[in-house]
């Protein structure tokens, strides 16, 4: 089972840099181009699955705007306990 993450993006922090889109070595954050902050910014957001929660994309946000989730694998949960 492939690891599982997400993104949440803080909009009155993004500023559609593009940064975390180009890091992104899963390809899957892309920039809304429909949708503006309340600061008139195009917001990053995650495009399709496949996100695996490494954070680089959060790593290299100059705004922090940017919180990465990850999914522990049920096999990992049970053999901790």
């Amino acid at each position: 089972m492939p690891i599982r993450g997400w993104i949440e993006v803080d909009e009155l922090y993004c500023k559609g840099c593009d940064l975390c889109v180009n890091a992104c070595p899963q390809e899957v954050i892309s920039l809304d181009l429909e949708h503006l902050t309340p600061k008139g910014y195009h917001p990053a957001y995650l495009s399709a699955e496949g996100c695996t929660g490494c954070a680089i994309c959060a790593i290299v946000c100059p705004e922090a705007a940017l919180t990465v989730y990850r999914e522990i694998p049920a096999k990992r949960v049970k053999a901790a306990a």
